[in-house]
């Protein structure tokens, strides 16, 4: 029986005279239909109800009709503003300012005495901060040619490494160029607008273009010695992988990061295929953050961990569109198990005591159980069908905590490993900015230098290294290489 044909009163009057059993079959036909009309109102209202705060689904979803903010976060008890020993920014002034302006008084404003004559017996001085006139300056090179008095022959000096055009830019200016457009998302044709109202010269679209391009070819090297960090150190390792429009295509950016390194990569798959091609994952043996998706699953070489962040979104949904307690107090749980070892790392631990990991396992087990006892299997379908039974999403997330208890709560067994996986999701969210800001690329070239220049900036910020002047080591042929990668770095020439 199917929606499209609904018994009559005609066939229900004919089951009635043949007998119990074509009664039985008709209501069980209904039923079927109820039970599947029942999934999908359950689906749709599942759909409605999420939000950016119980779901994955980014904040810019929820249109003007924001969720009631709700925060997992218990208060601190502290006041806003700084916190004692915080180290502040306060302009300060300096001993030798580089211009002095002393303003004269000639007239008492009392008396209207003259004080031409008069000494002065102090200053009371006060500090502008402020940029000077900025120009672009053009240097000429020249170099001398010579004919030799013995041999006869010309002879020329050599020109500077980078002057190679007889009218170009320097490594300064394109490195601005670059800083707008790469690392603030600005579009080339407001960099140029930029440009021109600093320093009243407007580089072409060409021009950004090109000093993008061999900066990606400076700071190449210095990312594929990071990605080489990435699949050798004993730090966890975070991962996940984001949309991103391409020629009109979907593509994905993935990302592979530490709290120092970070690694961007896009692909036009999202899975496996990409994961192998990008080749860190398949030789890497150490932990891995992630969010579940399946394709990180697949390398069994390596220690996963679950990002808990994900698993608390989850829990206020079903809380809140399923009405179950457990979900609750399992957000209760995953929270003060995080409290706990926070609390053990400020007092120096280096592990949480056995009996309060027993405790917190065990209260787990009793969660999960109970979770499963308001969510059963759901029942076999009268028609078998490929594939695994559809389920409830409580059910799936009971299914995903039970059989992943380890990965949930490797937290609680090794200090290193985090409580979530937001640091991916923040080396990510440049990405997101830049469409929203400039827009799709238009090229896959365009894609790929974006990501390899993304990557140098969030590992040299990530590093306490100012932008701009990582930048500009870049184009002078020194690219910045964090402290750790220094032994690795690769010899110039």
């Amino acid at each position: 029986m199917t929606l499209d044909r609904l018994p009559t009163h005609e066939d229900i009057h004919a089951a009635y005279l043949q007998g119990e059993e074509a009664v039985i079959e008709l209501v069980d036909g209904l039923i079927a239909v109820i039970q599947h009309l029942a999934a999908r109102v359950q689906a749709l209202e599942d759909q409605a109800a999420k939000n950016s705060r119980n779901s994955s689904k980014p904040p810019s979803s929820d249109g003007l009709k924001k969720p009631a903010p709700r925060s997992l976060r218990k208060p601190s008890g502290k006041k806003s503003g700084g916190q004692p020993g915080h180290k502040g920014h306060t302009l300060k002034a300096v001993e030798r300012p580089q211009h002095r302006e002393v303003h004269r008084i000639t007239q008492c404003v009392h008396c209207q005495a003259s004080l031409e004559g008069v000494a002065a017996s102090g200053y009371k001085k006060r500090q502008v901060f402020d940029l000077p006139p900025v120009t672009v300056e053009v240097t000429e090179h020249q170099a001398e040619i010579k004919r030799c008095p013995l041999c006869g022959e010309m002879n020329q000096a050599e020109f500077p490494a980078g002057v190679t055009e007889p009218v170009q830019y320097g490594q300064r200016i394109k490195a601005q160029a670059v800083y707008f457009n790469q690392n603030h998302h600005i579009p080339l044709e407001r960099t140029q607008e930029i440009l021109i109202d600093l320093y009243d010269h407007s580089p072409s679209e060409a021009t950004v273009i090109a000093a993008c391009q061999e900066m990606e070819e400076q700071v190449t090297p210095v990312n594929m010695v990071v990605k080489e960090h990435l699949i050798e150190t004993d730090e966890p390792i975070h991962c996940d992988e984001t949309g991103l429009r391409v020629a009109g295509k979907l593509w994905w950016t993935h990302v592979a990061s530490t709290e120092l390194a970070t690694y961007l990569e896009v692909h036009p798959k999202r899975g496996q295929q990409a994961l192998d091609e990008i080749g860190i994952l398949p030789q890497r043996k150490g932990t891995i953050v992630h969010d579940g998706y399946g394709s990180y699953t697949r390398y069994p070489d390596a220690e996963h961990v679950l990002c808990n962040a994900h698993h608390l979104r989850e829990l206020v949904f079903i809380e809140e569109q399923y009405e179950q307690e457990w979900a609750g107090e399992m957000i209760n749980l995953l929270i003060g198990i995080k409290e706990a070892v926070e609390g053990a790392k400020k007092q120096e631990q280096i592990a949480l005591p056995d009996q309060q990991h027993a405790d917190f396992a065990a209260r787990y087990d009793q969660l999960i159980a109970q979770g499963l006892q308001a969510n059963p299997p759901p029942p076999d379908p009268p028609v078998k069908k490929r594939g695994r039974k559809k389920q409830s999403k409580p059910k799936n997330l009971l299914d995903r905590l039970q059989d992943h208890k380890r990965e949930v709560l490797a937290l609680m067994y090794d200090f290193k490993v985090p409580f979530d996986n937001n640091l991916a999701e923040r080396d990510l969210r440049m990405v997101k900015l830049k469409q929203k800001v400039s827009g799709c690329f238009r090229t896959r070239e365009g894609a790929q230098t974006f990501c390899q220049i993304r990557s140098y900036i969030s590992t040299a910020r990530k590093n306490e290294q100012r932008v701009l002047e990582a930048l500009q080591m870049a184009l002078d042929g020194a690219p910045f290489y964090p402290s750790f990668l220094q032994p690795r770095a690769a010899p110039s020439g």
